[in-house]
């Protein structure tokens, strides 16, 4: 459902994200992790169209992400780690927008996904005044407002109150249960180790370790996912 291969970004003499394989398929969560700089980013913002590729391809849902951006992008959704929201919208304006956009006719799921985020009351007043933690929730339901095949989700709790990152947390596998493929990177193990169907390691913008959560500490000696990635990340 998410695969790439050999997907390479190079910025001048600097590679970003060296030859990735990768492969995520319906009903699962693979996590990316990487220290910052990594290439986590890159590889979102490549398989999500906002970057061409340097070298290799990116598939979502068999469709190439260069070819046919807008068949890929029609199975996708795509939480980035900062979003950016129409600031001068409320947040159920920018839902309907987002909704019209999709060519969605069911408003329901709107109200469905504002109960799921506790957004109710928040959604009646202008996303400019919004916490940073109000428009990682507006931002998220938007990407699966129309039930994506695909996700993609770059540190869905970072700027999360615990009781949102508790609905995030839930949340995610049941969108795996329901078949969605998750690709989702974090700085957060706690977070990673116990939701992760797979973990993948990426250092200096290559794919350094990959599997099971119990693989990958294997792989480097470790006995804890947070030793086996300071060991794959070493300098």
């Amino acid at each position: 459902m998410i695969r790439t291969v050999a997907l390479s970004k190079r910025y001048g003499a600097q590679d970003a994200l060296r030859s990735l394989d990768l492969h995520v398929p319906a009903g699962e969560l693979f996590v990316l992790l990487g220290s910052n700089g990594a290439g986590k980013t890159t590889t979102m913002n490549l398989l999500a169209t906002l970057l061409r590729p340097t070298a290799g391809k990116a598939f979502i849902a068999g469709h190439d992400v260069v070819s046919d951006p807008f068949a890929a992008k029609a199975e996708l959704g795509y939480l980035p780690d900062a979003p950016a929201l129409y600031e001068r919208l409320t947040g159920v304006e920018f839902l309907k927008f987002v909704s019209d956009l999709r060519g969605l006719q069911d408003r329901g799921r709107i109200e469905e996904l504002l109960g799921l985020f506790d957004l109710h009351d928040a959604a009646r007043k202008l996303i400019g005044d919004y916490s940073l933690g109000m428009r990682k929730k507006t931002a998220f339901a938007a990407a699966i407002l129309h039930r994506p095949r695909a996700l993609l989700l770059d540190e869905p709790t970072g700027g999360l109150d615990p009781r949102g990152a508790r609905v995030v947390k839930d949340l995610i596998p049941s969108l795996c249960a329901d078949g969605a493929a998750v690709l989702m990177t974090t700085h957060v193990l706690e977070v990673a180790e116990p939701l992760a169907h797979r973990v993948g390691v990426l250092h200096a913008g290559s794919l350094v370790a990959c599997g099971a959560v119990e693989e990958v500490a294997a792989q480097s000696g470790a006995t804890s996912l947070e030793d086996a990635f300071l060991a794959a990340t070493e300098p």
